[in-house]
């Protein structure tokens, strides 16, 4: 139930100069100004053209933790998942959010704040640790 609740944390706030905010979730975007949401897919397919390469970071990261909840999810249903390939990305998504809140903060005006990183890394933490061998509390 963890890693199903991080879909909806937002996994970075954009602000543009104090301007507008953006948030950033697993599933799309919710921009202030003016207010409006805009999905993953809309985003990948419709409004991809020209935009930076940092950028690509987030459908990755969205990528890897959707990969990490089907992990969750097969050992769930079947007592089948390798707790270290789901961990690890969980990982890999929460370094990609890392790589997305870098490129944007760079730029003059604008500042990134990676929450996605910090659920992400503290989900693998919190729910894996124990299981990677790190610890002898059992936390579940």
């Amino acid at each position: 139930m963890l890693l199903l609740a991080l879909a909806a944390v937002p996994w970075s706030i954009q602000s543009f100069g104090g301007r507008d905010v953006t948030f950033l979730f697993a599933w799309g975007l919710l921009n202030t100004d003016p207010l409006s949401v805009t999905t993953i897919y809309r985003f990948l397919f419709v409004y991809t053209r020209g935009l930076p390469e940092y950028i690509l970071a987030w459908p990755l990261s969205v990528v890897a933790y959707g990969l990490a909840l089907a992990s969750a999810v097969a050992g769930w249903l079947g007592s089948r998942e390798d707790p270290r390939v789901t961990a690890g990305l969980l990982v890999v998504a929460a370094a990609l959010q890392a790589r997305l809140a870098w490129g944007f903060s760079v730029q003059p005006t604008r500042t990134a704040w990676p929450l996605g990183t910090v659920a992400l890394l503290a989900a693998a933490w919190w729910c894996y640790w124990p299981a990677l061998g790190g610890g002898d509390d059992d936390r579940e």
